[in-house]
């Protein structure tokens, strides 16, 4: 069984081959690893292979579908939870598998979202640089108690329910939106309307998948429903967040901090090193000229454990696929 792995980093090639060799030696999978995203002008390299293995910003829309269905390919693996960057309907008819990771230790992305709160919260990243350079003033870097304080979740999913976890267990309020109510999310929240929930919350934190509902929900609407001054995180996807919108927010003081792992025009940007290159988005440049914003470059998901299990699961996709069994990751279209 060939597997061709696009958007492959060294860690992708560290975990899947250990989890290769632990739990499917026998198999015989043979995994070849391509840098390069997927999309039309990279579909070529899938010659021969049986499958695909790809990541967020691989691009299979319908053309680079058939153009992989012609080159012999049959399943899709997904190595992350999202599934809005395959076309799921002409997958279908072309008689392919997907297959993704639903759930991969959910607390990881939980933890980050804690980690970018706190960060901006109590301004962490602004003093390490301070004293590196021998400054100890304090001046600008007041930040606010967090216990007591009202977080909305947006998105009571796995991993927006191991949030709620943790903010509840700091003594915050903890308010969710989701059409799938959770009984488990009732033990530490309770759920309202999502415009209760932006304008009662100090921080706004989205788990939510991208969906054509949910594309852009934080909007000039959504975000003039919020608390003034109140933070925001995405630690989800790029697209439930309309950028413009963020920055008018951001330049008129309502919103009173952001921070991202995600951004609508990420896979230009994210996953490679672009140091010594001139980033000519001028939206994302615009977004790095504020104080109160915090980016990075989706990392809520990298923790040993998640890719373990990562890479654990697509392999045990891929053996469904190779023995011909019925995958219970299979995604089909609504």
């Amino acid at each position: 069984m060939k597997t061709a792995v696009f958007s492959a980093r060294p860690y992708d090639r560290r975990f899947l081959d250990e989890a290769n060799a632990r739990d499917h030696a026998g198999q015989g999978f043979e995994l070849a690893y391509f840098d390069a995203a997927l999309d039309a002008t990279t579909a070529g390299l899938a010659q021969g292979f049986d499958a695909v293995c790809v990541f967020v910003n691989d691009r299979l829309d319908a053309p680079v579908l058939r153009a992989l269905h012609g080159l012999g390919v049959r399943a899709i693996l997904l190595r992350c939870a999202g599934f809005n960057n395959v076309d799921l309907v002409a997958a279908a008819e072309l008689g392919l598998l997907v297959a993704r990771v639903p759930a991969y230790s959910p607390e990881a992305v939980a933890e980050h979202a804690l980690a970018l709160v706190m960060t901006l919260n109590r301004q962490t990243h602004r003093a390490y640089n301070r004293v590196r350079e021998g400054n100890f003033m304090l001046d600008g870097l007041l930040g606010r108690t967090l216990h007591g304080k009202t977080v909305g979740i947006v998105g009571t999913g796995k991993i927006g329910l191991a949030t709620a976890r943790i903010f509840n267990g700091m003594g915050c309020t903890v308010l969710g939106n989701d059409p799938y109510p959770s009984p488990e999310f009732s033990a530490v929240g309770h759920y309202v309307a999502l415009e209760e929930l932006l304008a009662r919350s100090d921080i706004v934190s989205l788990h939510c998948p991208l969906t054509p509902q949910t594309h852009h929900l934080i909007n000039e609407e959504s975000l003039g429903l919020m608390k003034p001054g109140a933070m925001l995180i995405n630690t989800s996807r790029g697209a439930l967040v309309n950028t413009d919108a963020v920055v008018r927010a951001l330049k008129s003081r309502h919103l009173g901090h952001l921070a991202i792992d995600v951004y609508e025009q990420e896979s230009a940007l994210f996953f490679q090193d672009l140091s010594g290159e001139i980033i000519d988005d001028d939206l994302f440049q615009r977004l790095m000229t504020f104080p109160n914003v915090l980016v990075t470059g989706h990392q809520g998901f990298f923790t040993v454990e998640a890719l373990q299990e990562i890479c654990s699961i697509t392999l045990r996709n891929l053996c469904d696929f190779a023995s011909g069994a019925e995958c219970q990751n299979r995604v089909v279209a609504a």
